[in-house]
């Protein structure tokens, strides 16, 4: 869209730059301070998102008590790393094997576990994944790059206000070796929610 030749170089898109012109007059106004704004942006970048949840699987590749206490307590055992509140106060980790492939959704609205995944993709809470996932799982997940043999079982969990789900992806053959630090690099968050496998091209 044009803007009558006063670009000034800003990358900004459209939305981006509404954004930042509601942010502006909110504080203006004095209905948002602009310290607990950045300290909420800051908490979502860095303290809330995939990298929570990619340091809670590289724990759980190396560290078998960690991966057992995952599966069966999840909530506590990713509490135990620090990663709690809202949206993951009851957690259910599924795990993904040579013969069975889990897939994540929320048919009803977007539930989604923040503390370890952050805000949920745009996608995510698009009525074509909501529905498609669970009638052709297949499909989808082919969409997303992700194509299975045959002889794997799809599994799909919806996720509820009461229930969130995370997925232990399946750690590639050629890293048993690699540090915790390193794991957590090559943990997407689509291979937490089951869109995604992961990768050792790190």
């Amino acid at each position: 869209m044009p803007h009558d030749g006063h670009d000034n170089g800003s990358k900004l898109s459209e939305t981006e730059l509404r954004v930042r012109a509601l942010e502006s007059l909110l504080i203006e106004k004095g209905y948002v301070d602009h310290a607990a704004l950045d300290q909420l942006i800051e908490t979502y970048e860095t303290k809330v998102g995939p990298r929570n949840g990619a340091r809670v699987i590289a724990k759980a590749w190396t560290d078998p008590e960690y991966k057992s206490w995952l599966l069966s307590d999840a909530t506590a055992a990713i509490a135990s790393l620090g990663y709690s509140g809202r949206q993951g106060e009851d957690m259910v980790v599924l795990e993904n094997t040579a013969k069975v492939h889990n897939l994540v959704v929320c048919t009803l609205c977007s539930c989604y576990p923040w503390p370890v995944l952050g805000l949920p993709p745009t996608w995510y809470k698009a009525a074509p994944y909501r529905a498609r996932a669970v009638s052709q799982p297949r499909a989808v997940l082919k969409e997303f790059g992700v194509e299975l043999s045959e002889d794997v079982e799809v599994r799909v969990w919806d996720s509820t206000a009461e229930t969130r789900y995370l997925v232990l992806p399946m750690q590639p053959s050629n890293t048993n070796n690699w540090s915790e630090d390193r794991l957590a690099e090559i943990v997407t968050r689509d291979s937490m929610i089951g869109t995604g496998l992961v990768g050792s091209n790190a």
